[in-house]
């Protein structure tokens, strides 16, 4: 990955790098306009004194994908810790030069947006000068690192998302929504809807980020949460990628722990597709798809995670995933009936309790 061809230096972080303490979180949830330019300000402040100073400026970053600074709590998910390791993007190092300087160069726009009150999304700034930053993978990266030196929520810095998620059932907000239901696919999510399932069952919500949810799918989930209170499941594909996903529903991502607080659900129910539902209901193994070397690696990571020791049913459903070295989709149950999700399997799982 580029980030580890950075010229870095690990060192436990100072005042500067460590998270100051707003409530239990280590970001505000909303950051006025004022306090976001002084903070800008003062990191090119640092960077005129180190001029100033004939010394070559660096921009000091949290190690944001390093397990090392990460902790794990059951209320909250993944957190990173208070002081952390720490980066330096240096200015005089040819490996990061060219980061160093595109950092600058988006916390120019962010001050820019700040201060004009505007909103660009990351594909704009990509967009901006595509030669300049070579890929829309690095601009996200520097965002997500501006974010985290800055102690600032990515939404307070005026970059906005577009959002891939789909979402029925809002209108049940005024109807009494019984529950949320997130479903990994699409393909499966047009199902539900084609059956109606959100109005037949019972009013819910439903939500599919499509796959691997962006920030504002899971700023939305945890909203809704905070809001309503009702219960959240999961609807997940019967494989490594799909435990993943509800994963980072549930306790985040390393990457964006540092924002965990305002994006987790530690509360989320996991429904389906469950491992030991295939053998319960007797699913055909030709009907199942085997695992390749990848799902065994992302499988033998996923179980060695803190959070899955706090959760010994979620821990027998993987080791049955991973005895048998088989997956399914959610469409495998097509081949007990076209609409046996939507009119057997999920009415079933959600009047007597099969979650976990």
């Amino acid at each position: 990955m580029e980030e580890h061809n950075l010229c870095s230096t690990e060192m436990p972080a100072g005042n500067k790098a460590s998270f100051r303490e707003t409530s239990q979180s280590g970001q505000k949830s909303h950051v006025p306009s004022s306090e976001v330019l002084e903070a800008i300000e003062n990191v090119i402040q640092g960077v005129i004194q180190s001029l100033a100073q004939k010394k070559a400026p660096v921009l000091t970053v949290a190690n944001r994908t390093d397990w090392r600074n990460i902790e794990f709590k059951d209320s909250v998910g993944l957190q990173m810790i208070p002081r952390c390791t720490t980066k330096q993007i240096r200015s005089d190092c040819p490996q990061s030069a060219k980061r160093f300087a595109l950092m600058l160069k988006i916390l120019s726009m962010i001050y820019k947006m700040v201060q004009s009150n505007t909103y660009a999304t990351k594909r704009d700034i990509y967009y901006s000068d595509t030669l300049l930053f070579g890929s829309q993978s690095v601009v996200d990266q520097i965002i997500n690192d501006i974010s985290c030196m800055l102690k600032i929520p990515r939404r307070s810095l005026h970059v906005a998302v577009t959002v891939p998620s789909n979402v029925q059932g809002i209108k049940n907000l005024t109807s009494h929504a019984k529950f949320i239901l997130i479903v990994e696919k699409d393909a499966t999510f047009q199902r539900l809807l084609d059956d109606d399932f959100f109005n037949k069952v019972s009013p819910c919500i439903m939500i599919t980020g499509r796959g691997i949810p962006d920030l504002n799918t899971r700023l939305l989930v945890r909203k809704l949460w905070d809001s309503f209170q009702i219960p959240v499941f999961t609807l997940m594909d019967a494989d490594p990628h799909g435990v993943e996903i509800m994963c980072v529903y549930k306790y985040g991502s390393v990457s964006m722990s540092f924002e965990a607080h305002h994006l987790t659900v530690p509360s989320i129910k996991w429904l389906g597709l469950l491992p030991s539902d295939l053998k319960r209901l007797n699913i055909c193994k030709d009907a199942l798809i085997p695992f390749t070397k990848q799902d065994e690696n992302k499988l033998a990571s996923i179980q060695k995670r803190p959070y899955i020791a706090c959760q010994p049913l979620w821990k027998k459903e993987l080791e049955i995933m991973a005895a048998s070295k088989l997956k399914a989709e959610i469409q495998v149950l097509t081949s007990l009936s076209s609409d046996y999700l939507s009119r057997v399997y999920l009415p079933n799982k959600l009047q007597f309790g099969g979650w976990l």
